[in-house]
Order: structure tokens, then sequence, then C-alpha cells
């Protein structure tokens, strides 16, 4: 079984693509760009497979973070893909990606030292 750092780490790497794909972009680029819409689905679907493969126990213990919520939107990008509310996706890629990032990078320092105190 995978370990929870390699996961989390697989959602800092696909937040900072989701930065550069992003960068310098409004909402009406993004709308025009099948590949940069593409793009970004892509990793937010990487990050919310990471956060549901994610122990329990480490979720439990970082409860600020909407994990829930990542992996239904996740699982919506999945599975109702002619569906999909670009609005919520670029929102999603613009403001919750850094919030997660910066949360998710707080869970590595702090994990990382209550493994060190053990």
């Amino acid at each position: 079984m995978r370990r929870d750092d390699l996961y989390l780490s697989d959602i800092i790497e696909a937040t900072d693509h989701i930065g550069e794909f992003i960068a310098g972009a409004d909402f009406e680029a993004f709308q025009k760009s099948e590949m940069m819409r593409s793009a970004v689905v892509q990793k937010l679907a990487i990050i919310g497979e990471a956060v549901a493969r994610l122990s329990e126990g480490l979720r439990n213990r970082h409860p600020e973070v909407p994990w829930p919520q990542i992996v239904a939107l996740r699982n919506i990008l999945i599975h109702a893909y002619f569906g999909i509310d670009w609005d919520e996706v670029w929102r999603a890629a613009r403001n919750r990606c850094p919030v997660l990032r910066e949360q998710v990078a707080g869970i590595i320092a702090a994990e990382s030292e209550n493994e060190a105190a053990r």
C-alpha cells in the first residue's frame, strides 16, 4: 500500500501544475481552451483520487481540509464529464487549489514533525 506522504506529494504536484496551466489566463481564456480545460480536469481528478486514497487517520487528523468535497468533485469530473460546471472548475483551479496546496504543505510538515518525535 502506498504511503500517505506520497499521495500528499501527488496533490502538491498536481496543484502546482494547475497553477502553471492557468497562469496569466482569465475565465474567458480558460473557457476557450480545450487543452487548458482538459489539463486542469485531469489534475483535479488526480487530486481527488489521491485524497480518496489517503488514510482515514490522516484525514481525521486534518479536518480543516474539505476532503469529502474534493473527492466529490473528482467523482463529478470523472462520471459526469459532459455535465461539468466550468465555472466551478475554474473556481477550484484559481481559488481552491492554492489554498489546498498550502494546507497539504502544512500537513506534510506536521506529519514529518510527528514522525520525527516518535
